[in-house]
């Protein structure tokens, strides 16, 4: 019996870079597991669209697919739009929708390897406060979540963490970086929790004018990589245990 088809279902952007960057993650999950067929959909912006794979993948006979939200947190997109759109699609299709890819350890991974590629070392994370620089969002749950890593993180050996956004809550990077100036941190150093650039990472970097280090988006690190593959065998395991039954 073949594996569930992996749909990955990314956001989109107008920013070529989002694009770009979505699909050189997925050339990474697909070298982690040839025996795994792995789609990549879009919500806007971008093709091919999730409703375009999903029908192509029904018309093909596919029986089984696990929809997987690139999403760092469980917000309006993951428990509103994309429920809505596989809602849609063929019945044909047994879909199951994955988690979303945080919280994670290998998310704080990847977060230092960033910071790592940036110019810090682990050294440097005593006399270091970190802004833990996420999109943003309106719904308090996602919210929380940021907050509950920062904390988390911080229990790692950093000088200290603070959570900021781009969007839709406050404080934002400028102001947690000034935060943590006045804390007495030697360093302050910006990690956007964010998986592909575009207009909000965008406003993340401005923010993060008067930091020491800004490290790059999480993109296709071996780490995210991973996470998705947990996320979509966690989601399969269902699947698997209905047909053996």
């Amino acid at each position: 019996m073949s594996a569930p088809v992996l749909l990955v279902i990314a956001h989109g952007s107008r920013d070529p870079r989002h694009a770009a960057t979505v699909h050189a993650l997925v050339r990474r999950v697909r070298a982690l597991r040839p025996d795994v067929r792995v789609e990549t959909g879009f919500l806007d912006f971008n093709v091919p669209s999730v409703p375009g794979v999903l029908e192509s993948l029904a018309t093909e006979g596919v029986r089984d697919v696990v929809a997987l939200p690139l999403l760092l947190t469980r917000a309006f997109h993951a428990k509103a739009d994309i429920p809505a759109v596989l809602a849609d699609a063929s019945p044909r299709l047994r879909i199951r929708q994955a988690e979303v890819l945080g919280p994670s350890p290998l998310l704080l991974a990847a977060l230092e390897r960033r910071l790592y590629e940036a110019g810090l070392t682990p050294a440097d994370k005593s006399s270091t406060g970190v802004v833990l620089a996420s999109a943003g969002s309106s719904d308090p749950e996602a919210i929380a979540v940021i907050a509950e890593i920062a904390r988390e993180w911080r229990r790692s050996g950093w000088c200290a963490v603070r959570p900021a956004f781009a969007s839709a809550s406050l404080p934002r990077t400028e102001d947690a970086v000034r935060e943590l100036r006045a804390l007495g941190c030697a360093r302050v150093a910006v990690a956007p929790y964010v998986l592909a650039p575009g207009r909000l990472p965008d406003r993340i970097a401005r923010g993060a004018a008067g930091a020491d280090v800004l490290a790059d988006v999480l993109g296709p690190s071996p780490e995210v990589a991973r996470v998705l593959l947990e996320r979509y065998d966690a989601a399969r395991t269902p699947v698997l245990a209905a047909v053996g039954a």
